[in-house]
Order: structure tokens, then sequence, then C-alpha cells
């Protein structure tokens, strides 16, 4: 049977937030918050809250995981790869000054920081229950001679 499959008539205009699932409320709301988001709000009824830091991004951490073993990431560390959200990736000014900051207060990073492809240089962390999280500093790119 052919179908004829026609194009979401609404744009998607932004993007609102990223649910974090996490396993102890006041440990993730700490380690959050010396990243720079506030927690705005809790939200009773789906065990959650919603953080935001200063430039206006949005995190909602759920507190309804379970501990992991040496926060093992179901969705990146197992051999084989479950389908799923990896990771959130959320853009700062300047990832060498991220990069001393986290060596400063003793967050460990897990990888880079490495350029990926020609728009950014990236830096992993993981948060207290294992959840990986992306840092990225936008590049300059040129395309036909134009700055983009």
């Amino acid at each position: 049977m052919d179908t004829v499959s026609e194009i979401n008539p609404q744009a998607v205009l932004a993007y609102d937030h990223v649910g974090i699932r996490v396993s102890n409320r006041q440990e993730a709301i700490h380690f959050y918050e010396r990243l720079g988001f506030k927690e705005m709000y809790r939200i009773v009824q789906g065990e959650a809250n919603e953080m935001v830091s200063a430039g206006g991004v949005r995190i909602n951490l759920i507190f309804n995981g379970a501990k992991t073993k040496n926060r093992e990431n179901t969705l990146l560390d197992e051999v084989i790869k479950k389908p799923g959200f990896t990771h959130p990736a959320f853009i700062v000014n300047n990832v060498n000054e991220l990069q001393d900051w986290l060596c400063k207060e003793g967050i460990n990073i897990t990888e880079g920081p490495k350029q990926l492809g020609p728009r950014r240089i990236a830096l992993f962390i993981r948060d207290p229950d294992g959840n990986v999280l992306e840092f990225n500093q936008l590049l300059t790119e040129e395309i036909n001679n134009e700055t983009i």
C-alpha cells in the first residue's frame, strides 16, 4: 500500500528542554547548580524540576532513577548499543576556560577538548549518575567564501 507522507505543517521553532533522569535529588541539583543552572520550580506530580542557565537553557531533572554500579550509562557503556538519547550538548563561549574550571573543581573530563568536524570543539563530562554532558565552543565556518 503506497501512502504519501506529508511534512508536519507546524515548524519546530526551538528546543525547550532535555529531561535528565537522576538517582539522588540533592546530589544532582548541587552538581547542575555548579554548572550554572538554577532550580526554577519543582514538578511534584512528575518527580522532577526545571532548571535554567543564565543563558536561558532549560533542563528538567527527573528524580526517579535507580543508582547504577560505577556510574554506568546503559546507552553508552554497554556492549550492545540500545536506541535512545545519549547526551545533551550545550554551547559555551570558551571551552578552554570551561576545561580549566572543571579541573579546578575536580569534575572529571571524560573526553576532549577536541575538534569535531568543522564547526565545534567539544568537551565531555558525566554527572554523578553517569549521564554524559557535551559542551561545545562553536567555530566560524566558511561556505563559498562567506563566513557564517
